[in-house]
């Protein structure tokens, strides 16, 4: 009887505690956004920063990740497809934990045209939070955090979408 009683304090501290790292997320609702460094698909260095007066939807994804594979499809079909050519929008699909190599062979094996940019030390995943992908945070054009959100289901998603039209319109 002790053990058990032990046993399940035990697994109760380990759940509360992954719970609570996730509550402390570095990136907040109502903050500004955490400047990085990335590299675009031709090769050039850009800051977050110089994305100000731009809305940024800005994403975390691992390939193996189950449910990030699930809201991919959504993202290249609902934003990057009707927002890539809008002048004040720019969509940023983080790849945690993969090189370039790896991100452009994903490219190729799904057919995603989405812009990848590889962070392969998880170094600008670790500016926004400890765990948990797919991790989602929209950036307004003044650059301040108005939505993160973490999983994916489509309603969720369709929150973020019209928030994200409500920013461009």
């Amino acid at each position: 009887m002790k053990t058990k009683l032990l046993i399940s304090l035990f697994a109760l501290l380990l759940v509360n505690q992954l719970f609570a790292q996730d509550e402390h997320t570095h990136a907040k609702e109502g903050q500004a956004a955490p400047n990085f460094i990335f590299e675009t698909a031709e090769g050039n260095k850009t800051e977050l920063s110089d994305l100000k007066g731009k809305v940024v939807w800005l994403t975390f994804f691992a390939t193996w990740c189950g449910p990030c594979r699930k809201e991919l499809p959504h993202l290249e079909k609902s934003v990057y497809e009707k927002y890539k050519n809008h002048p004040d929008f720019r969509l940023l699909v983080i790849g945690r934990e993969h090189s370039r190599e790896e991100l452009a062979k994903f490219k190729i094996d799904t057919g995603h045209d989405l812009p990848f940019i590889p962070d392969p030390k998880r170094e600008i995943y670790e500016k926004y939070a400890a765990q948990n992908i797919p991790r989602n945070f929209i950036i307004d054009k003044s650059g301040k955090i108005v939505v993160s959100s973490v999983g994916f289901n489509e309603e969720d998603f369709n929150k973020k979408l019209k928030k994200l039209k409500e920013l461009l319109d």
